[in-house]
């Protein structure tokens, strides 16, 4: 019991409040990597204008599955929000919490179905160069969210946060918020863009 008691004194899970030294920190790295994103994106954009060739390669992209993979990253940000909202009925936020796990779990398993099914790959020519990288690059984070959920999710159990306390909560929530953002400009700019411009 002591040692419970401990524990939850010692966690590292930030401070009362918003603006802790987390709550900048996510903002600075919310900066730096969606300025990372941008960068790729322009390069994606610059060579797409310069090239003479049919952009892509391989024809216009299937929405299909990735529309799909829209909807199901947006729900798990409104669940990650509705269980930082609703912390003070732990079970419900527990639930709420697990169901934002599963679609983001969902979210990789789509996007690893569709990579499979591109008939390009990786070196295959410029376009697919990019297009893996971008959304590799997507991946990596939603993969690394994934993990910071299942923590989040873990110490709630366990008892560590509060409706006063819980900016790790809140932090790991903008984070989960960024990659949904971004992905919405990934989908925007690599699957409907090409429809738009008819090239």
């Amino acid at each position: 019991m002591t040692e419970t008691l401990t524990l939850k004194k010692t966690l590292p899970i930030g401070s009362m409040g918003k603006k802790t030294v987390g709550w900048w920190g996510i903002w600075t790295l919310i900066v730096t990597e969606g300025s990372l994103f941008g960068y790729f994106l322009l390069i994606y954009f610059y060579l797409y204008l310069q090239s003479n060739q049919t952009w892509p390669p391989a024809g216009q992209p299937k929405l299909f599955l990735p529309t799909i993979n829209t909807v199901i990253l947006f729900l798990s940000s409104i669940f990650v929000y509705a269980s930082d909202c609703l912390l003070r009925k732990r079970r419900l936020s527990l639930l709420l919490m697990g169901v934002a796990i599963v679609l983001g779990i969902i979210f990789v398993t789509i996007q690893l179905s569709e990579w499979h099914k591109k008939p390009y790959g990786l070196t295959t020519n410029l376009y697919s160069s990019l297009y893996f990288t971008i959304t590799g690059f997507h991946m990596a984070h939603v993969i690394v969210g994934l993990i910071v959920l299942t923590l989040l999710m873990l110490w709630t159990a366990m008892g560590y946060f509060n409706e006063k306390r819980h900016a790790a909560i809140t932090i790991g929530g903008l984070y989960w918020h960024f990659i949904d953002a971004v992905w919405l400009v990934i989908f925007t700019s690599l699957y409907l863009v090409p429809y738009l411009q008819g090239k």
